[in-house]
């Protein structure tokens, strides 16, 4: 038997270099001795993308994509084809873990500096698989033909048809229609099944330009490169260990923790109190009757929250709807606007950790902002933590220049934030007629202009310190 399989193996290989790339990626792979629990999650969520992939073809074989047929057909699967339920509970908790794991993963790239040099393409494929992963969310959103799948797809849609002279233009094209009906759903359902496989192919170039320029670790200290040596190859690093077997066994633990809570939501709480799946979406979608209160699903809701934060002006509301996106965006340009000396949070000064903790403070906030129904007091609150948002990646080179003196880029984000800071202010006391209480205006301003102070204009005051960063092996 082990003949036989070495045969076909050099069969094979003779024809795919299918052991060559087991050895380059996996057990010749050499990663640095220290990683945390943290990199748990790049494994996860190549699991969840292929629980994902599958249990989204067992459910293709019996959807109607119709706007007549396709809430029966969920129904359908619930209720008559055998396991359904739980391929069908799979995919919706499975789309919610997902982002869980995928937000994680990038926490981790925030913490140690993954998103650095040599590794900037590695965050930007990273982001590019964030959005295509939007995008089939996006598109699945609307399959179930549910009430909140209906008119959350009517909201997200018509945000488009806010952009001057492309607007209107723009969200019939994604509708096919000039409202949401059974030609959008079709064109959905083909793209939430298209992109997954677009999403699998952009996931092996993010894995094989990561192991290019090899992984990062919690000390943000490179590998020694060069043939000096170690147990397992002369040419390896001699602190570099391979993949497999340490580090295979190590997200094996990971993968039986995370299934176990995976299957505890599948079997016990799917809808998860309405976050992983809406209770409007237990009923058929009807253009005639809106929902008390329409909100995308919560891995949605920071950017939600942000669109609805910013206030109409000159008559538009195309300002929310830019802020959105440039929150997005801002997450691309990360790697420049990063000047610390050091990679990870652990030599970094207390400047820069009291920022970190404030943006992921404000992330999750957002998300939850972005659930609720917008209420007087709720509202500033958007905004305030928009804005701190916001701020956190246009200071981010003030904060993080720790004594490397402020660039004249630097600077100038510094005064765009001055004067986002002032002009929130000013609409907070003068052009908000009717809005909070002078009490809770005053508590806000106060927190933005702390934020303001310790994140842009005390580092231009007296920069933030670093600790040494140790050595690697260097024999």
């Amino acid at each position: 038997m082990k003949t036989m399989i070495m045969n076909l193996m050099e069969w094979v290989d003779a024809r795919f270099p299918l052991s060559r790339a087991t050895r380059e990626h996996v057990t010749e792979y050499y990663a640095p001795k220290n990683f945390n629990f943290w990199y748990f999650f790049g494994s996860l969520a190549l699991l969840v993308l292929a629980l994902q992939i599958v249990t989204g073809v067992l459910l293709a074989m019996n959807y109607k994509p119709d706007a007549d047929l396709a809430f029966a057909s969920v129904e359908y699967i619930m209720r008559d084809v055998k396991g359904g339920w739980f391929i069908r509970y799979m995919h919706s908790t499975g789309a919610s873990m997902f982002f869980v794991v995928i937000y994680l993963h990038m926490f981790r790239a925030l913490l140690y500096g993954s998103y650095r040099n040599p590794r900037e393409l590695v965050w930007i494929v990273g982001m590019v698989i964030y959005l295509a992963m939007m995008a089939t969310a996006f598109f699945g959103y609307l399959l179930p033909w549910g009430q909140m799948s209906y008119w959350g797809a009517q909201v997200i849609v018509n945000l488009f048809e806010t952009l001057p002279i492309v607007g209107g233009p723009l969200s019939e094209w994604i509708r096919g229609d000039y409202v949401i009906s059974d030609i959008t759903l079709n064109r959905f359902y083909a793209f939430h099944y298209l992109v997954p496989f677009i999403l699998a192919g952009l996931v092996f170039v993010h894995i094989v330009s990561m192991h290019k320029v090899g992984s990062n670790n919690p000390d943000g200290v490179e590998i020694k490169k060069g043939p000096k040596g170690n147990r397992w190859s002369e040419d390896a690093p001699k602190d570099g260990i391979p993949f497999h077997p340490y580090y295979t066994v190590k997200d094996l633990l990971g993968t039986v923790i995370f299934l176990a809570v995976f299957f505890a939501i599948v079997f016990f709480m799917p809808e998860m109190g309405g976050y992983f799946i809406e209770q409007p979406n237990y009923e058929p979608a009807n253009p005639l009757k809106t929902p008390e209160h329409i909100a995308p699903v919560w891995y949605f809701t920071p950017y939600y929250a942000i669109l609805r934060a910013i206030p109409s002006f000159a008559g538009t509301q195309v300002w929310g709807v830019l802020g959105m996106f440039a929150s997005i965006a801002l997450l691309f340009v990360l790697p420049w606007l990063d000047r610390s000396p050091v990679k990870s949070i652990r030599y970094k000064g207390p400047i820069t950790k009291f920022s970190l903790t404030v943006f992921a403070v404000t992330f999750v906030v957002l998300g939850w902002l972005g659930t609720q129904a917008p209420t007087t007091n709720l509202t500033i609150m958007s905004q305030f933590f928009t804005l701190a948002y916001m701020l956190f990646f246009l200071l981010y080179p003030c904060f993080s220049a720790a004594g490397t003196g402020l660039t004249l880029v630097a600077r100038a984000l510094l005064g765009l934030s001055v004067g986002m800071v002032l002009a929130t202010i000013f609409y907070w006391w003068v052009l908000w007629s009717g809005g909070p209480t002078a009490a809770v205006r005053a508590l806000y301003t106060l927190l933005s202009l702390v934020i303001l102070f310790v994140m842009g204009i005390l580092p231009a005051l007296r920069p933030d310190t670093v600790r040494p960063v140790p050595e690697r092996i260097e024999k």
